[in-house]
């Protein structure tokens, strides 16, 4: 695990006319406040990254098809710096909220044979020039999609 990364287990309740997916309360570890909330889509082997947020903390949660994210930690005051973590999330099999803190890089990978659709929830509006971006081969990962 690295250090500013955490993952809650997110309920989900099966009902006969459609199941309810339970993502975020204000009461919740994770939950920094409220600026936006946004899809992202993302096709079957298609990988999107490198990206790191400077002030922003990401909740971010999978509740169709199944996305493998990676998150890198070069801080430099970091007891987990040059590591990786993986974590895939589905609400087929690990129906979980995914929070990074600021100054980790992170890019996610299309895992589903169909679309995947990933909500993120950031507590102050999107800002362009609060995150700083990467090219995939600029951090060497074999994302094995």
């Amino acid at each position: 695990m690295i250090k500013g990364v955490t993952i809650h287990p997110l309920k989900q309740i099966e009902v006969p006319k459609g199941n309810i997916f339970h993502v975020l309360k204000r009461t919740d570890k994770g939950f920094f406040g409220f600026g936006e909330a946004y899809f992202s889509q993302i096709k079957q082997g298609a990988i999107k990254g490198w990206k790191r947020h400077n002030r922003m903390v990401l909740n971010l949660i999978v509740p169709i098809g199944t996305i493998k994210f990676i998150i890198f930690d070069d801080r430099d005051d970091s007891p987990t710096k040059g590591n990786f973590q993986e974590v895939v999330v589905s609400p087929k099999t690990n129906y979980v909220r995914l929070t990074i803190e600021p100054g980790l890089w992170m890019a996610f990978a299309g895992v589903d044979k169909d679309i995947s659709l990933l909500l993120d929830i950031i507590p102050e509006p999107h800002d362009p020039a609060e995150a700083d971006s990467k090219d995939l081969d600029e951090i060497p990962y074999n994302f094995d999609v």
